[in-house]
């Protein structure tokens, strides 16, 4: 614990450095001292080509280098430029866009929505619910609202989602909460790479309709950060019909990014999106959200959210945009298929994979198995159940390597 000297701990746990940050500086380190061939670095959450260097698509590039100062300069509305709106709705949704009143509200990346939403659909005290398999940064935003993270087992013992578990923790937590935030990270699910089956949808719905009955404020996040990496990107969204059964006190809510689907992190822009049984609801929603953005972060960066209206705004574009990520795509598939293929071999047990930037392997003593890796110029993240890999950021042919030294070192 952090011995504090002016700060307040206000209840939190603030570690000298951020665990993942922190690992991928030495990695960065070292490839610097070493040179890149003699490293490999699988911690980063970006989409990185075999030589290192960080994958932007030249289709959005273009539209960046065509734009006037007014477009990038200029500061947009709190809750994002009425066409960034619009084209947000389109690109999250694709053809299945769900029925029902829908809002969008722009926000720095994926995790300016988690904010607001915890902020907004949950007190002061609430567990916030996600999967026991998750994204660290997931606690620390709660932990900054006053709130905590509380897990459901996200798997079988025969690998398949573990709606059991799901329906008893939404239960549990509603039996002595006034609301519940309910985060799931799909598809391409960050840290396994696991995506919700239509199956596992439908038991997730009949867990929240059920649950509902007891007549509390249910907001359900989907953290689609990933989705239009994880496969065929209609194929990947047919789900999306299926949260329009959900009752009026339950409230889907999409966290979109820009980040991954766009190659604009450095950006920082996405969109919180609600799908609401009736239109008070989506402009509770909008009202409520606007005011948490102009409490923390005020407006969001204009400049992302004019390039997808740009994109949005001219079909052959919006196809050249298509067609380039699909390349890089099958290259990110390519890669997780071989790290598949190579565990296998080597008898290196993987949490169950579908698509994504990372896979995770399970193990009792991550951190100490990370840092026998580290001392081989290998980096991956420990976390709090094993080990995440970052497929996005290393070439197919480190993929290859990698599962017989992880292995190795579990030895």
């Amino acid at each position: 614990m952090a011995e504090y000297i002016l700060a307040k701990e206000n209840g939190r746990n603030i570690p000298q450095e951020d665990k993942i940050f922190g690992i991928s500086n030495r990695a960065k380190k070292a490839i610097a001292e070493k040179g890149a061939g003699r490293v490999i670095n699988a911690t980063i959450g970006s989409l990185l080509d075999d030589n290192g260097e960080l994958v932007v698509l030249s289709s959005v590039a273009a539209v960046f280098k065509q734009l006037s100062p007014k477009d990038y300069a200029d500061y947009a509305p709190i809750g994002g430029i009425a066409s960034f709106k619009e084209a947000v709705q389109k690109s999250a949704f694709g053809a299945h866009r769900p029925d029902g009143f829908v809002e969008a509200v722009a926000t720095p990346g994926g995790t300016g929505s988690l904010r607001n939403v915890i902020s907004n659909y949950s007190v002061f005290g609430d567990k916030v619910l996600t999967s026991d398999w998750h994204w660290a940064p997931y606690n620390t935003i709660a932990g900054e609202l006053g709130r905590s993270v509380d897990t459901f087992e996200f798997f079988t013992a025969q690998r398949t989602f573990n709606a059991a578990a799901f329906h008893a923790k939404v239960s549990q937590l509603l039996d002595v909460q006034e609301s519940l935030v309910v985060i799931l990270n799909t598809p391409a699910h960050n840290p396994t790479g696991y995506s919700l089956t239509l199956s596992d949808w439908d038991q997730v719905v009949d867990a929240l309709c059920g649950a509902a009955k007891c007549g509390k404020a249910i907001a359900l996040v989907i953290d689609a950060a990933y989705i239009d990496f994880a496969g065929d990107e209609e194929e990947y969204r047919r789900f999306l019909p299926k949260l329009s059964k959900l009752p009026e006190n339950v409230l889907p809510i999409m966290a979109y990014s820009l980040s991954k689907t766009f190659t604009l992190y450095g950006t920082r822009c996405g969109a919180m999106i609600c799908i609401a049984k009736t239109k008070a609801i989506a402009d509770e929603f909008r009202r409520v959200c606007e005011y948490s953005s102009r409490g923390s972060w005020s407006n969001s960066a204009k400049v992302a959210q004019v390039i997808l209206s740009k994109i949005y705004s001219d079909p052959e574009l919006l196809g050249k945009v298509g067609k380039e990520r699909a390349h890089y795509r099958d290259m990110l598939l390519a890669r997780s298929r071989a790290f598949e293929e190579e565990a296998r071999l080597v008898g290196l047990e993987t949490v169950p994979f579908d698509a994504g930037f990372f896979l995770s392997i399970p193990c009792d003593n991550p951190d100490e198995i990370s840092a026998k890796l580290e001392q081989q110029d290998v980096f991956i993240v420990p976390l709090a159940k094993g080990l995440r890999v970052s497929v996005a950021s290393i070439s197919e042919e480190k993929c290859r390597r990698l599962p017989a030294l992880i292995k190795a070192a579990m030895a």
